[in-house]
């Protein structure tokens, strides 16, 4: 037997280590819950009968919210809510950021790490006007942590240039 089975309840299971679940792969990174919460997307793959949007529409639609700034998590839920496109790549073919994308209006900074440096400034925020408030250092850490992990994962794929640095000090500037 391989040394990472063990016998449990009656069948043979494989003993993974506790940050890594084949149900879930992203997990809590600095807590101790496992984040198994998820959306359930449509089964089927081909857009419902009754949805009179042609591609085109959809498109555009797309590319007029990303021109006024709106983030592309929040235009998939927009869509989803005022015109009933459950998935988009299920209409169109394509995914909302590959859509921006081709048309040259895709975020600079993913969306994920945009978020976490909004959190990392807010922190700073809060922290210059209540310098001892210990549990907010701590969490600052754990956010700017969490902000270079990310950042050598999008520099490593190419979505970031290579020369891109997460510097605390004119980290709202990226946020303007």
């Amino acid at each position: 037997r391989d040394r990472y089975q063990r016998r449990v309840h009656g069948r043979d299971t494989l003993q993974r280590s506790s940050s890594f679940s084949a149900d879930c792969p992203m997990v809590r990174l600095h807590s101790n819950y496992k984040g198994k919460s998820q959306s359930c997307i449509p089964y089927k793959r081909t857009p419902p009968a009754w949805l009179k949007v042609g591609v085109r529409e959809v498109v555009d639609q797309i590319c007029k919210l990303a021109k006024k700034g709106v983030p592309p998590s929040q235009i998939g839920r927009q869509l989803r809510d005022s015109n009933g496109i459950g998935k988009v790549k299920n209409v169109t073919g394509r995914k909302i950021l590959r859509i921006l994308k081709h048309n040259g209006l895709a975020p600079e900074v993913p969306e994920d790490l945009y978020a976490m440096i909004k959190k990392a400034v807010n922190v700073r925020k809060h922290l210059e006007k209540n310098r001892h408030d210990k549990g907010a250092k701590f969490r600052l850490v754990l956010v700017e942590s969490r902000i270079h992990r990310n950042a050598r994962y999008y520099k490593r794929v190419k979505q970031l240039p290579a020369t891109w640095r997460y510097e605390s000090a004119t980290a709202s500037t990226l946020l303007a």
